[in-house]
């Protein structure tokens, strides 16, 4: 029997667009906030990396306290729209004050300012939006297919503007005075840009009655607390497995990101950002793609993000190759085929939450879809920090100097390690993990027991 279809065109691309907001965000401060802080402001790197996982912290116990206040949020607008709208007005005013540490400070208080400022978007307001607009997934549709293509959609969106963005921003910056006026100027051009499209992403969608979400069932007040939450969160394996995943995944993206010091000192071209970014990027949105497809032919996700992240370590096993032979035509083709074997697990990330979370469900009775879906913020937020504290550790270890124009040997030896193969240990650590991420066949069998009368 056919599923029921919920949203039109014009809504999948609706929700999808309010990526380009999220990357404003997330791609120029993952890729730029590092190198900006070094060579502009001429902060020590080791200091920044201490900074952003000392803010991890904080960081991750935000994450379920917004899941958790979302999933007891009841307006007009529904449960996560209000809280998407509202904290994307912070993410702009934190951006931009993020870029714009002032040079005339001492030492310590510039490290202040950033810590303040990092800690407020991250931990803060692109929490609040990040998970809201995850949580949507569960709460505008209940159709599967849909939800994937909402999820093949938004990263595709996501995976444009991080190419854009990683293309434009070094010359952008040159051309609107350089230095620290330069990277004030770029942020607030994105925050404006991210105000405008998160503004007409929540407006393009509605949320579903919540007695269609419980699927006509009687409802239950919802007075379990936030340790309850977190307790089912713990006890659900699948959770937990996505969640490591996930941070694995970011830290490799912040990596990856960073890789503007790899092409500024060892390839000796900081424009070939753009090129890599290019390569990666494109081949993900064409991989994104075709995955509605893939998803009907491999019958789910499990099969399927395993197989993919299998090509995308043999594809960085490429570029390590390539990377030492200096052939930069064959890094790019490398960069190409394990970005295409990341596809599947970008694209229907939500949509795995969604039956992850629809796993507790089935075996407690309550919905805890905000809580849930934190495991996207936090593993964002964790991987995409500990990728950039790594980073900032292993430049510092290995001697970097912001103010030289070229680098000792043992900075080119740490670059070369940093991004050639710690993306590729990664990719493996993940391929392992997700042999354990069976949860559509663990939700099939707890169905099966409901109908036949077993239950806990």
């Amino acid at each position: 029997m056919e599923e029921k279809k919920y949203l039109k065109w014009y809504n999948k691309v609706g929700y999808g667009s309010g990526d380009i907001a999220g990357n404003v965000v997330f791609a120029f401060v993952s890729s730029f906030i590092m190198i900006y802080l070094t060579n502009t402001v001429g902060l020590n790197a080791g200091v920044i990396g201490s900074l952003i996982a000392a803010s991890k912290v904080l960081d991750g116990i935000s994450d379920v306290v917004f899941g958790s206040m979302i999933d007891r949020t009841h307006t007009k607008m529904g449960k996560a729209r209000p809280w998407m709208l509202g904290a994307y007005f912070g993410c702009a005013i934190t951006l931009i004050a993020a870029f714009s540490v002032p040079t005339t400070m001492g030492k310590t208080s510039q490290y202040v300012w950033f810590f303040i400022t990092y800690l407020l978007l991250n931990a803060g307001f692109y929490t609040a939006n990040n998970i809201a607009y995850s949580t949507l997934t569960a709460l505008i549709t209940k159709n599967v297919k849909e939800r994937v293509q909402m999820g093949s959609i938004r990263f595709m969106f996501a995976f444009g503007t991080s190419f854009i963005i990683q293309t434009i921003t070094v010359g952008l910056v040159q051309k609107l005075g350089g230095g620290a006026e330069g990277w004030r100027t770029i942020a607030i051009i994105y925050a404006i840009i991210g105000l405008i499209s998160n503004t007409l992403t929540v407006f393009s969608v509605k949320e579903l009655p919540e007695e269609e979400l419980r699927n006509g069932e009687e409802k239950v007040e919802e007075k379990y607390s936030l340790i309850e939450s977190i307790k089912m969160l713990v006890h659900n394996k699948y959770y937990i497995v996505i969640l490591v995943v996930d941070i694995l995944r970011q830290t490799y993206s912040a990596i990856i990101n960073c890789g503007i010091y790899y092409m500024t000192y060892v390839l000796g071209k900081a424009e070939l950002l753009g090129t890599f970014s290019g390569a990666i990027n494109l081949a993900l949105i064409v991989g994104l793609a075709f995955l509605p497809m893939l998803v009907a032919k491999y019958k789910g996700y499990y099969k399927l993000n395993f197989s993919g992240y299998l090509i995308a370590a043999a594809g960085r096993g490429i570029v390590i190759i390539a990377g030492y032979m200096g052939n930069v035509p064959l890094m790019l083709a490398g960069t190409a085929i394990g970005a295409i074997g990341m596809a599947p697990w970008q694209g229907n990330l939500n949509a795995l939450v969604a039956e992850c979370s629809e796993h507790t469900f089935l075996q407690y009775g309550k919905r805890i879809d905000g809580t849930m879906y934190s495991c996207t913020s936090m593993g964002l937020k964790i991987g995409s920090g500990l990728g950039t504290a790594i980073v900032g550790w292993l430049l510092n270890f290995g001697g970097f100097n912001g103010q030289l124009k070229v680098q000792s040997q043992s900075c080119i030896n740490m670059l070369h390690f940093m991004y050639l193969w710690l993306p590729m240990i990664i990719n493996i650590l993940v391929a392992l993990l997700l042999t354990q991420l069976n949860v559509e066949k663990a939700n099939e069998k707890l169905r099966i027991q409901k109908e036949i009368g077993i239950t806990k």
